[in-house]
């Protein structure tokens, strides 16, 4: 049996009837734009720390600042970064998913085979950024949002795109099999 061929720059389609492997096509992060905060503190903190160091009247209060300093970069930039960072989205051939949680995950995924809804919005500042806020609705679960995603005209091409090859290899491998049956 040979391979369809593809067109369009698309993934080469299998053969009717194989399976096909789900392959990951990106996984991303909300826009990495909500951690300035965290990066003009670090430098603010690391700043008046250098400034301030030594030139206390005690010597004690050199590791109070140093604890000051330590407490901030804590508490205003790693845990931030790890929030950040715990909450991804992933898109395969077959599905979207989303994990967020540092210690207890939560999962949630809609496939692209039952067909979506995509509803796209940019603000002024995520127009600015190339950013913005995809909701995935199939009608039956609840709506996936995707907020504040980097290139999300580009994310919400392949996510049309995956919607469409996906139905067009469900309805091909729907057809192929009953097509077999009808004939007897």
């Amino acid at each position: 049996m040979t391979q369809p061929t593809s067109y369009g720059g698309r993934p080469r389609m299998p053969a009717p009837g194989a399976a096909a492997p789900e392959l990951r096509i990106a996984r991303i992060h909300a826009h990495a734009r909500r951690l300035a905060w965290s990066a003009i503190v670090l430098i603010g903190v690391a700043g008046s720390t250098a400034y301030f160091y030594d030139n206390l009247p005690a010597p004690f209060e050199n590791w109070m600042l140093l604890s000051t300093a330590a407490a901030l970069v804590l508490l205003l930039v790693v845990v931030p970064y790890l929030v950040w960072l715990s909450h991804t989205w992933t898109i395969t051939t077959r599905r979207v998913i989303e994990r967020s949680g540092f210690f207890g995950s939560r999962t949630q995924e809609i496939s692209h085979v039952r067909g979506y809804s995509i509803q796209m919005r940019r603000g002024v500042l995520q127009r600015l950024w190339g950013a913005g806020t995809l909701t995935l609705s199939n009608g039956v679960e609840p709506p996936l949002r995707l907020k504040n995603v980097p290139n999300a005209v580009l994310l919400h091409e392949t996510l049309v795109d995956q919607v469409e090859v996906n139905q067009i290899l469900a309805h091909r491998d729907s057809q192929a099999f009953g097509s077999g049956s009808v004939g007897l």
